[in-house]
């Protein structure tokens, strides 16, 4: 099978890539790319742990082909941080102490930041629809709210 070259900005930086025609963004990113936070839960979409953002739209990379990333913005876990700066959901997860075991953790981070960037004041309500998608074994879910409504708070009153 012949290898497609593709080109993606990949958390601000053009990067390119060689893959396999099938092979999805998830398998690309953690094998070829070494970015690794992105995690493989179910590989069917089911669980969110591999979120990440496609052109500003919050996708599951293992239902997405690396082919696909083509000429397209990709937002990983790892773009999050900048530099040694924690982005404040990281540093709001810790404070609550809204992670365990980090299977889901980055794809649930992606996906609040994806939601506070749409809404900068969302309600309970809208912080649960929008996080129902990514599945969490260990700490339950209040936690994660309460960083995630903690969060827009705080940014709200910092900008």
């Amino acid at each position: 099978m012949s290898q497609i070259h593709v080109t993606a900005t990949i958390n601000g930086d053009e990067t390119e890539f060689l893959c396999d025609p099938t092979e999805t963004l998830l398998d690309v990113l953690r094998d070829h790319l070494d970015l690794t936070g992105s995690k493989e839960g179910c590989g069917s979409g089911d669980c969110g742990a591999c979120s990440i953002i496609l052109d500003g739209r919050l996708v599951c990379s293992c239902l997405v082909l690396a082919a696909e990333a083509e000429g397209r913005s990709v937002e990983t876990i790892e773009g999050m941080a900048e530099g040694d700066k924690l982005h404040p959901l990281q540093e709001k997860f810790i404070e609550h102490a809204a992670l365990q075991c980090g299977i889901c953790t980055p794809g649930i981070l992606v996906a609040a930041k994806n939601l506070l960037e749409r809404n900068p004041n969302p309600s309970e309500e809208e912080v649960r629809y929008w996080l129902a998608g990514n599945l969490c074994r260990c700490t339950g879910y209040d936690k994660i709210i309460r960083a995630v409504m903690d969060t827009a708070a705080e940014m709200r009153g910092a900008a």
